[in-house]
């Protein structure tokens, strides 16, 4: 049989979720049962805690478990803050499949995203991170001032874009 559960102890449990949606709790229920937490309850916090920002995009949550209580909190991937960016009506996941997005987001944008996803980034400089986030604009489809991400991509190899070192 497992050790006891120590209801003081922090315990971490990431699950990948679609904003502003109650999960269903039999997915979460492997994860968060044992630690004595009901996965309804757990569903609807996650639900209401994305429902603002990240509506119809899918985001990974942190749960943060003490005492039996669960705190909330959205660690956004790139693809999600770029889409973000695009600033696009939210969708119905069950009647719209495959969407292209297909708008532009502003250099701007990029290095906010790349400032927001810096501790996260296995690049040595901004500018770097920024590269990774433009390949990320290039995997969700949508062009950056106007241009392919890989035009931007040149432009801060070469040094015609400046990009900031903080």
């Amino acid at each position: 049989m497992p050790p006891k559960f120590d209801p003081n102890e922090i315990m971490e449990v990431i699950v990948r979720v679609t904003g502003g949606e109650v999960g269903a709790a039999s997915s979460l229920a492997p994860k968060i049962g044992p630690l004595g937490l009901s996965p309804k309850k757990v569903g609807e916090d996650i639900a209401k805690e994305t429902a603002k920002d990240w509506k119809g995009l899918r985001v990974t949550v942190k749960l943060t478990v003490q005492n039996r209580q669960a705190k909330v909190s959205v660690v956004p991937s790139a693809a999600a803050l770029v889409i973000k960016a695009l600033k696009e009506p939210p969708r119905d996941r069950k009647k719209e499949k495959n969407v292209k997005h297909t708008g532009s987001i502003s250099l701007g944008d990029i290095i906010e995203i790349a400032r927001i996803m810096r501790p996260r980034s296995c690049a040595a400089t901004l500018a770097g991170t920024c590269k990774e986030m433009l390949g990320t604009a290039v995997s969700v489809g949508c062009k950056v001032d106007g241009k392919h991400p890989s035009e931007t991509m040149d432009g801060i190899d070469s040094g015609e874009i400046e990009i900031p070192s903080a």
